[in-house]
């Protein structure tokens, strides 16, 4: 599947939501007990992960020929 430019662009922000999204999610809290985790980084991982998933292809719907009623 040959992807343009548009296609490249998308896949480059899915990459960088990902990057962002595991940055935001090991950066310390900075609470009482210092541990891991963030909302906005769990929110990133699973935005750039869909995005990467849409571009590639994978979200595309294919149906089978008795599912249109040939």
């Amino acid at each position: 599947m040959p992807f343009d430019t548009p296609d490249i662009l998308k896949l480059l922000v899915g990459v960088l939501f990902l990057g962002a999204g595991v940055w935001q999610y090991r950066r310390r809290s900075g609470g009482e007990n210092g541990s891991y985790g963030s909302q906005s980084g769990v929110l990133l991982l699973g935005v750039g992960a869909l995005l990467i998933a849409w571009v590639i292809g994978g979200l595309f719907a294919h149906p089978t020929a008795a599912e249109l009623g040939r």
